[in-house]
């Protein structure tokens, strides 16, 4: 499974309804699930950006139905980032020409 770092900003939506967001999480975790991908973590922050969501996902398609599924709700912006752990990235080091 790759992983993957989403970093999520509230809409105006999302902020108004803030005292739902731990359920939005929950439910978030279940259609995860329910595509074949896993949350590991979610945080909220404070910052730049309102939280992190770490997953892990079978393909970047998964990934990305995703997050587009979470965006379509309305309550949170996303920016995805493919996440190597150190093993991955050495073997893409090692490829290099």
């Amino acid at each position: 499974m790759a992983t993957y770092v989403s970093l999520i900003s509230m809409t105006d939506r999302g902020e108004a309804e803030i005292k739902k967001t731990v359920d939005r999480a929950n439910t978030f975790r279940e259609d995860a699930n329910s595509l074949g991908a896993s949350v590991r973590e979610i945080y909220w922050t404070i910052g730049g950006f309102d939280g992190v969501v770490v997953f892990d996902a079978p393909d970047d398609e998964t990934a990305t139905a995703l997050m587009l599924g979470l965006g379509s709700k309305g309550s949170v912006q996303t920016q995805t980032l493919r996440a190597f752990n150190s093993d991955e990235i050495k073997s893409i080091i090692d490829r290099m020409a």
